[in-house]
């Protein structure tokens, strides 16, 4: 595990230069480097089209229109919009606040965490989320297999092998193939969705959309729910959000890349599956959501076939390449190795956990992510401004070994979204944990003496 080095002592090596084989290095002299342990340097930092063409090209994808489906299935349309603007409020503050540290550091995650959790403790937090996307990776690379199986009888494991395939050599390229797939996937959402509304007009009224009540009459799913159903499907990668903005020239431009995503581009996905569901056009929208796929490939139309197939391969390619690369990014990190090999080794174990299912347990990954993601952000967003010594005190302090106060605010946040999911249910679990850990980790850097940073810090100063 790479635990020993912090972004001060990488930027006194060469840009972007890692621990790897020779083959990493050779992968990085042919290829723009990635700056896998070390800030991105200024001269290298993108322009705000590149890092939002990256951020808006992200949530803009159908597996993000299907939770849009479900929350104005279960809630009706007007309850269900009000879900969709609350959560992607909450999302902006959420990502944009971390997003304008990296924009301001050009620090990715995993160093951004090494400063709130330690050069030890570090290791638990990225892991956790560096894993957690893979899954996202195995969910849409299998999803992929599945829709096109449904739609055009094709073998759906071969396909997902296929997919796999392609969404690794996409992300293999690194940050720039990024913003080429989200320049192309965009515009490719919007011609699909648009298509789809157009023909659920030639059979269905739309101006009964705005009086839509839902299938549960709003008593199957509590506001607070839908808010943390929403978030959840982001919640990972916009914790994550400082591997892609901290391409942005500074923190500003950070935080209107953000804009572009949340809550651009995740409100267009959502609300276009809430307009499908709340039309009447999908068949069981409790489960099925705002997929509207099955509306244009159940018209007879060749063309439409074509647009379909390549829609669902461009829009998950783009979820998937997203999440491969964070993940990619966080244990890069994690081993020394490099951000390309690292692409290589988890896009295999991830297609392989496609190929075994594990896509089928969506919902479940859903509850997991809204009760510990949010607070692991809420104390990244704490330490910015409750840190001990004021804001700012992260970069004037030396970097400890493990922060515990960091891990007991994770946990507290993390027991009050869980409270709050069994217990409370009309409060978001999601926003709930994420409002507790940023609390409890103010509290604790106040009252809780911490011999234990003094001792990290005695022993940085003594390496």
């Amino acid at each position: 595990m790479n635990t020993h080095r912090t972004s001060a002592e990488e930027q006194d090596s060469p840009a972007g230069s890692s621990a790897g084989s020779p083959a990493d290095a050779s992968a990085g002299r042919e290829l723009d480097p990635e700056y896998e342990h070390s800030p991105v340097p200024a001269h290298s930092r993108k322009s705000l089209l590149t890092v939002s063409a990256v951020w808006f090209g992200f949530p803009m994808i159908l597996t993000n229109a299907v939770p849009g489906g479900v929350v104005v299935a279960l809630l009706g349309f007007w309850r269900g919009l009000a879900a969709i603007a609350v959560a992607n409020l909450v999302m902006l503050l959420y990502v944009g606040i971390l997003s304008h540290r990296a924009g301001t550091s050009g620090e990715s995650f995993s160093l951004q965490a090494t400063r709130t959790f330690g050069r030890t403790g570090y290791i638990v937090a990225s892991a956790f989320l560096a894993t957690i996307v893979v899954g996202w990776f195995a969910f849409n690379t299998g999803a992929t297999g599945a829709t096109l199986h449904q739609a055009f009888g094709w073998h759906e494991q071969l396909v997902a092998l296929l997919a796999g395939l392609g969404f690794i050599a996409l992300t293999y390229l690194g940050i720039k193939a990024l913003s080429w797939l989200g320049a192309v996937a965009a515009p490719l959402f919007l011609i699909a969705g648009i298509t789809a509304l157009v023909i659920v007009a030639k059979d269905h009224d739309l101006g009964a959309v705005f009086s839509y009540e839902g299938v549960g009459g709003g008593a199957s799913l509590t506001f607070g729910a839908a808010v943390s159903m929403i978030m959840a499907t982001f919640a990972d990668s916009g914790t994550m959000t400082a591997d892609f903005t901290r391409w942005s020239k500074n923190g500003r431009q950070a935080v209107l890349a953000t804009v572009s995503a949340f809550p651009v581009a995740s409100v267009i996905a959502q609300v276009t599956g809430g307009l499908v569901v709340a039309a009447g056009a999908v068949a069981m929208p409790a489960t099925a959501g705002g997929d509207f796929l099955p509306i244009l490939t159940g018209q007879g139309s060749s063309l439409l076939d074509v647009l379909a197939a390549v829609f669902v391969f461009v829009n998950l390619g783009s979820v998937c390449s997203h999440c491969l690369y964070n993940g990619a990014l966080g244990w890069s990190h994690l081993t020394g190795r490099t951000m390309r090999l690292m692409t290589v080794v988890l896009g295999v174990v991830g297609t392989v956990a496609a190929l075994a299912g594990v896509w089928n347990h969506f919902l479940d990954w859903l509850v997991i992510l809204s009760v510990f993601v949010p607070p692991l952000g809420g104390v990244l967003i704490a330490d910015q401004f409750f840190a001990r010594g004021g804001r700012g005190a992260m970069d004037r302090r030396p970097t400890v070994t493990v922060r515990p106060t960091a891990f007991l605010a994770w946990a507290v946040g993390a027991a009050g979204a869980g409270l709050a999911h069994w217990f409370a249910p009309q409060l978001s679990d999601a926003v709930t944990g994420l409002v507790v850990a940023i609390v409890a980790y103010a509290v604790l850097e106040r009252v809780v003496s911490r011999p234990s940073e003094a001792v990290g810090a005695a022993g940085a100063t003594a390496g």
